[in-house]
C-alpha cells in the first residue's frame, strides 16, 4: 500500500519580521488542535534555513485537504508567510524502500 505524507514549507514574507507572539499563539494553537486530530507526522522551526520558518508533514487522505489545512495556518491566512506543499511517498521496510 502507498503511504503519502504532505510537506508544507513555511516560507517568510515580507512582513514576517512583524510576527508578534499573538501570532505565533495562534498558530501553536492551530498546530495543537491538528495533531490532536491525528493530521500531523511532525512539525518544527528550521535554523539556518534563509527565508524559510519551518515545515508541518501532513498525514491526511489527500493533497486537497493538506491544501486546506495549509490555507488555515495563522501565519498564511494573516499574511505572515507564504508556503509550498508537495506530496512525499513514503519509503520504509515496510515497502522496500520503494524498491
Amino acid at each position: 500500500m502507498e503511504k503519502w505524507f504532505y510537506v508544507m514549507m513555511i516560507k517568510k514574507g515580507k512582513s514576517y519580521n512583524k510576527v508578534t507572539k499573538a501570532v505565533i499563539t495562534r498558530h501553536v494553537e492551530n498546530l495543537k488542535k491538528l495533531d490532536a486530530d491525528g493530521k500531523i507526522e511532525l512539525c518544527g522551526p528550521f535554523k539556518g534555513y534563509p527565508g524559510v520558518a519551518g515545515m508541518v508533514v501532513f498525514k491526511t487522505q489527500s493533497y486537497e485537504e493538506a491544501e486546506a489545512l495549509c490555507r488555515q495556518e495563522p501565519l498564511v491566512l494573516e499574511g505572515y508567510a507564504t508556503y509550498t506543499l508537495a506530496a512525499l511517498q513514503a519509503a520504509d521496510k515496510s515497502n522496500n524502500y520503494l524498491l
